[in-house]
Order: C-alpha cells, then structure tokens, then sequence
C-alpha cells in the first residue's frame, strides 16, 4: 500500500518523528504568530477537516502509542492533500519547510486504518521511505 506523508523536518515531542503538517501549522497558532483573521482560518479549516477526516481515536487518549498517520495514496488520500491548501500557505507565509515523505508498503505497525490514512508505531527502519521537499 502506497502511502504518504507532508511533514517538516521538527521531530515532535510525542512521536519522535517528524512534525506533521496539521500539528505544524498548528503550533503556529499555539505561538500566536498567526493574524487574527488567519487565526479564524485556521480554526474553519481544522474544523472541516475534523468533519471529513476521521481522527484515529488513540488521539483521545494522548497518542500513547506515538503513532504517527500517513495518508493512503488513494482518491481519498489525494483529495485530501488537494485539499489543505490553507495549510500549504501559512507553512509558505511563516517558512516551515515541508518535505514529503513516500513508501511502497506500510513504515511500520499498523495500528489504525480508515480509507483516508494509517496510522502507525513501531517505525520500521527496513522500510525504503522516499523524501523531498516540497
């Protein structure tokens, strides 16, 4: 199953991995760097995506896990993508930058699966992960 993932190079305090898009852009309104109206934004788009994205339900409990999600390369992992384009900007406008990272079959143990991503633990280092910046 090919999947993928839009991260920065920050390694996240939970996972140990790479900080993934969603929770970069918003560390940014934990900084407080973002206007006002795209503070509003942000708070519109992480709505919508919690609406029509599943939220994997370790989440709920504090990722105790430290899985990390990887979007399925599928319809309804690319719409997605297509999708963020709020977040592409405010990574652009604030310099975070983004990297895509691509695998052939899942990078580690699956532990939640819907059709839009996997989660994973447990990385497995044996598995080639492909990555760019964006």
């Amino acid at each position: 199953m090919r999947c993928f993932r839009v991260h920065t190079a920050d390694i996240a305090y939970i996972t140990r991995q790479p900080r993934g898009l969603f929770t970069a852009v918003g560390k940014l309104v934990d900084a407080k760097a973002l206007t006002a109206e795209e503070e509003k934004a942000y708070w519109e788009n992480r709505a919508y995506f919690e609406r029509v994205l599943p939220v994997p339900p370790f989440y709920a409990q504090g990722n105790p896990d430290r899985a990390i999600t990887w979007f399925k390369d599928n319809e309804n992992g690319r719409r997605i993508w297509r999708e963020m384009t709020f977040y592409r900007e405010m990574a652009k406008k604030y310099g975070l930058r983004l990297y895509l990272s691509v695998c052939e079959e899942a990078p580690g143990e699956i532990i939640y699966e819907d059709d839009f991503q996997i989660a994973v633990k447990n990385p497995n280092s044996a598995v080639p992960v492909a990555v760019r910046e964006l």
